[in-house]
């Protein structure tokens, strides 16, 4: 693994969360430079959505770091770090879907509404819908009304309106047809052209590896094999395991 120096936005080492006597993460380390897209990539169950819910601040880790820029956010609530400029766009969108698009867009810019100013705020809010057409032809209905792939635009963008340094983007493509899983995954892949920085969790392993730059395996909590996709795409027990071949273990010294 790259020394930690070598990551200028994002480090993590040997983070672990419980839930109560189980141990989810069994000293996960990670990290993330500025401009990088970097998936979590394994099984069901292997800790990927809550390595995402500690590194944002909505499960309290028992123990390890996390530094942002440099400076330590373990353990801090949800609040701050958003307002540090991490943000995560949760599994399933979790939008407020009584409300209108144009207003959960708003609501992505909470923590930045002082600083931003109402007139740059809805400035802000209209660069997304004229970037999403989709979203402005329906930006005064329901969000609850949207169907799957709309609604993950929207969350996707909600999340881009706080000006986040790092997005945390889980399952973005959790229920969606086939279809629709390939034009979410072509706005992913713009974002990370235009330099924004990505750790994207996802089950399909496939279509990870083939936007992000690096991924770490995780299993049962513990990292056991990172590299780049391109690496992770061309390793046999990786593609026996994640890619649709036989079942086998991924051997944790595959990057020594």
């Amino acid at each position: 693994m790259p020394e930690p120096a070598q990551f200028s936005l994002l480090e993590v080492r040997d983070l672990r969360v419980r839930y109560g006597a189980i141990e989810a993460l069994r000293g996960i380390e990670l990290g993330i430079r500025q401009g990088e897209l970097v998936a979590l990539i394994g099984s069901n169950g292997a800790g990927k959505s809550t390595c995402l819910k500690a590194l944002a601040g909505i499960l309290r880790p028992v123990q390890g770091t996390i530094r942002l820029d440099g400076e330590e956010i373990a353990g801090e609530p949800a609040h701050r770090i958003v307002s540090r400029g991490m943000v995560l766009v949760p599994e399933g969108r979790r939008l407020f879907g009584d409300q209108s698009v144009l207003d959960n867009l708003l609501l992505g810019a909470y923590r930045r509404r002082g600083a931003l100013g109402k007139a740059a705020l809805y400035a802000k809010a209209q660069g997304y819908l004229d970037q999403f057409p989709v979203l402005r032809e329906r930006q005064s209905l329901p969000a609850g009304s949207l169907s799957g792939g709309q609604q993950q635009v929207l969350a996707i963008s909600r999340g881009l309106m706080g000006s986040p340094r790092l997005v945390l983007l889980d399952e973005p493509s959790l229920g969606l047809a086939p279809q629709l899983v390939q034009q979410i995954y072509g706005i992913i892949s713009d974002l990370r052209r235009s330099g924004v920085t990505i750790l994207l969790v996802e089950q399909m392993a496939n279509l990870a590896l083939r936007v992000a730059d690096r991924a770490y395996i995780l299993e049962q909590g513990r990292v056991v094999l990172h590299g780049t996709s391109q690496e992770l795409l061309s390793n046999t027990d990786v593609s026996r395991r994640f890619l649709g071949g036989s079942s086998t273990r991924v051997r944790s010294n595959a990057n020594r």
